[in-house]
């Protein structure tokens, strides 16, 4: 049975702050250059006193590409876990959209449902970009739109907009009343 529920973050620009550049976004190189995001880790807090379950999944094809080591995204993907307390960040180094497990597909999403036996219909996603919202809607969870200036696609069919992390907690406290 599968009773646990669940948020799914996106990582560059959700839970630490992405590299702009020319309005778009784009993953810290290093762990030095990594800042989070000042709300995380009192929202995933609250999060788990509600007995959330806390997974973070993300795309990180300049691995594939050759612009960044995967050690280096091991490292900072460590340091996001012990940091804020997630429970499993999950990743997918594919460059092409072919893969089940890249975003827009929901692949990272239900690997995380099988080994955690998550209620999908009882979990959300929180992403900044067009493809996080798509991986939730396609998985079949609630969806929350972290609003960007980025210069690309904007999301469509989103269950909530937020501008801070701690709006977070303005959706859960009207949901759960």
């Amino acid at each position: 049975m599968n009773n646990n529920k669940a948020f799914f973050f996106d990582r560059d620009g959700v839970l630490n702050k992405a590299v702009i550049k020319n309005k778009k976004p784009y993953p810290p190189q290093n762990l030095e250059k990594l800042i989070l995001n000042k709300d995380a880790l009192e929202i995933i807090t609250f999060l788990k006193k509600l007995e959330f379950k806390i997974f973070v999944f993300t795309n990180q094809p300049d691995v594939a590409r050759r612009k960044i080591k995967k050690k280096e995204v091991i490292k900072i993907n460590d340091y996001i876990t012990k940091k804020l307390l997630i429970d499993e960040l999950f990743v997918c180094y594919c460059a092409t959209n072919e893969c089940f497990r890249r975003k827009p597909n929901p692949g990272m999403i239900f690997d995380a449902k099988k080994k955690w036996r998550i209620n999908l219909q009882k979990s959300y996603v929180v992403g900044d970009r067009y493809k996080d919202i798509e991986a939730g809607i396609n998985a079949g969870t609630r969806t929350i739109y972290m609003k960007n200036n980025y210069n690309e696609k904007k999301p469509k069919n989103f269950n909530y907009i937020i501008k801070t992390l701690k709006d977070i907690k303005k959706i859960i406290k009207r949901e759960h009343e």
